[in-house]
């Protein structure tokens, strides 16, 4: 979409989109729907990580079965932190530790929003405490921070996850979902106004509604409540 920002990334991978369109469906099951949303989310980790990782050698040698030495690589950067968005981004995190060679740290982010306003409110953080060497040098967390969030509706939540990401002290953010609005994603890639976040997102809708106008038309619900058997709560 040309209204978007240069820092989205919109997948075009025709198995994804077909998968989307199960999603949506009003008829797919809680069980199906679980598998759905990983499956998706394995297409977008491809995606993310492919675009914003590299390889380099070790310099360390390893061999073969066939008795031939190769040069073993290693991810870089090798400092990612996966920080799924209390409930349904725990959704999508199989997926990423499936893909990365080596485990990553996992960090929650609980954060819902106020029915009435749409405002997110943080209710669980366990973001680890920075803590300054003696020398008074800044230490960076991570190299690179991954929210996991399958709907970016408004883009409050987002906005939310960005800026206490920042105040951690993360320097390049990628934000990971399976579907957004245009007002969302346009909202969370522009946030703060910084290079330092990317939008890696599986589709993109045009138009916010239902109560309150908070979710996305014609979108996938809420996608929480389908994952935990929570609807109706």
């Amino acid at each position: 979409m040309s209204s978007l920002p240069s820092n989205v990334y919109v997948s075009t991978h025709p198995c994804l989109m077909a998968k989307l369109s199960q999603l949506r469906s009003a008829n797919t099951t809680p069980k199906e729907t679980k598998a759905l949303v990983h499956e998706i989310s394995l297409f977008l980790a491809v995606e993310a990580l492919g675009r914003f990782l590299t390889t380099e050698n070790t310099g360390v040698a390893g061999m073969t079965p066939m008795g031939a030495p190769f040069e073993v690589q290693k991810v870089n950067p090798k400092s990612i932190a996966l920080v799924p968005v209390l409930r349904s981004g725990l959704g999508m995190l199989e997926a990423f530790e499936t893909l990365l060679p080596v485990p990553a740290p996992v960090h929650h982010l609980g954060l819902f929003r106020e029915m009435t306003t749409l405002q997110p409110v943080e209710y669980y953080n366990n973001l680890p405490t920075r803590v300054k060497p003696a020398d008074g040098e800044d230490v960076v967390p991570c190299d690179i921070a991954i929210i996991l969030d399958p709907v970016i509706a408004t883009g409050g939540t987002a906005e939310a996850a960005i800026q206490t990401l920042r105040e951690w002290g993360v320097k390049k953010i990628l934000i990971v979902s399976i579907l957004g609005s245009v007002e969302g994603v346009n909202r969370a890639a522009t946030e703060g106004g910084g290079d330092d976040v990317a939008v890696i997102i599986g589709g993109i809708d045009a138009s916010l509604g239902g109560k309150n106008g908070g979710m996305i038309v014609p979108g996938v619900g809420d996608i929480g409540d389908r994952l935990f058997l929570t609807i109706g709560k």
